[in-house]
């Protein structure tokens, strides 16, 4: 995969919305970013997957986070090392992967239409990563990503990320979201916690609200969007 993704971007015009004083007040914070954990109710994914006999949990998780990404706006929102709002015309997700020794590289995982395309190279691209030298290959500086990660060891209420800013001084601006382990309670739901970390310049709580709920539908109905349809909503 390339380090460096060429994705088209414009100027987002949010001084001329409603929300230019939240995004001129949250700009300049040392510290912008607002976190977010829920319990996510996933009972009808796996059997979906093994239905259809396509994907893994890794791979959904992700397609559906990317897919939402595209349809909603401020998630594909990004600064500049001038604190300019910039809206790309898409975005990828660069996600951690564990390697046979213990360490970890990161994959990035294009952002596409339709779930098979979706897994069959990004299990291309999580193979990669696995096995590529050198071991630890850090994140490209492009902006057009979600950063995620999978810790599939933790069935976490709490989650906060690293935070870099670039060389030529750009702001992390990039969402960020970690997928925890699976369990399943008494009532029989099995319940995926996903952290979200969000600027705040860039989005609002109604806007990760409005992610989840995305999310939350596609998991409740994935048979749709597995079989190449789009996602609830």
């Amino acid at each position: 995969m390339p380090e460096t993704l060429a994705v088209p971007r414009r100027p987002w015009p949010v001084l001329h919305s409603p929300r230019r004083d939240a995004f001129r007040f949250y700009r300049g914070f040392n510290q912008p970013f607002f976190s977010v954990c829920v319990a996510v109710d996933v009972t009808a994914l796996r059997p979906a997957l093994h239905e259809a006999g396509v994907g893994s949990l890794t791979l959904a998780t992700h397609f559906v986070a990317l897919r939402l990404a595209q349809r909603l706006e401020p998630w594909r929102a990004r600064l500049d090392a001038a604190g300019e709002p910039w809206l790309y015309d898409t975005v990828h997700a660069s996600t951690t992967v564990l390697r046979p020794d213990g360490s970890f590289g990161f994959a990035t995982l294009l952002n596409q239409p339709r779930f098979a395309g979706f897994c069959r190279d990004g299990a291309a691209a999580l193979a990669e990563a696995r096995t590529r030298e050198p071991a630890f290959v850090p994140l490209s500086d492009d902006r057009a990503l979600l950063h995620c990660t999978t810790l599939p060891w933790l069935h976490f209420t709490q989650f906060s990320h690293a935070r870099h800013v670039g060389a030529d001084g750009t702001p992390d601006s990039c969402p960020k979201l970690a997928f925890g382990r699976i369990d399943t309670g008494a009532d029989g739901i099995a319940r995926l916690p996903l952290a979200l970390d969000a600027h705040h310049a860039l989005m609002d709580g109604r806007d990760v609200g409005e992610f989840v709920a995305g999310f939350e539908a596609a998991m409740r109905s994935p048979r749709g969007w597995i079989a190449g349809g789009e996602l609830p909503g």
